[in-house]
């Protein structure tokens, strides 16, 4: 007499289970991961922004200018809408298309950051500070006029 199987029995079944749940383990963190990588990716770009436009500024008029902490309040992992907080940042001419997770500003006393040697006091550093993961761990960047944007906080893991 012959016996046809059909179906999978329940070892298979559960060996089937097993190696999805493995991959799901492997898959999870890394893609939370890359998230925070995207949402903390909006620092740099506008960090560099602002110091092209602080250094159109500077070649127009011959100075740089201060600009304050915006948007006010502590960055937060919910995009906020941007309103600057003082005038200057109208005269530099630069503003985000849209709801920003930084807090963002610029210098012009000379010290940048975690190397404030190479900075003259005619110069001005651009500092950005966001939490997109909400642990309480901010990352920072920053940049000077010939110094594209780095992160300050030295490890790349966190957001």
């Amino acid at each position: 007499m012959v016996r046809i199987q059909q179906g999978f029995s329940l070892v298979e079944l559960m060996i089937v289970v097993a190696i999805i749940g493995i991959l799901a383990a492997i898959a999870i963190p890394n893609f939370i991961s890359m998230s925070a990588k995207a949402r903390r990716a909006e620092l740099p770009a506008n960090v560099d922004g602002i110091k092209n436009a602080l250094l159109g500024h500077g070649a127009s008029y011959d100075t740089y200018l201060a600009l304050g902490a915006s948007p006010a309040g502590n960055p937060s992992r919910v995009p906020a809408p941007w309103v600057a907080s003082d005038a200057n940042w109208a005269l530099v001419g630069w503003s985000p298309d849209g709801n920003v997770r930084g807090l963002y500003s610029a210098d012009i006393t000379g010290k940048c950051a975690q190397d404030p040697a190479i900075y003259t006091a005619s110069t001005f550093c651009v500092t950005a500070r966001c939490d997109v993961d909400g642990d309480g761990e901010a990352v920072e960047y920053y940049a000077g006029p010939s110094l594209n944007p780095i992160i300050q906080t030295g490890r790349e893991d966190v957001y």
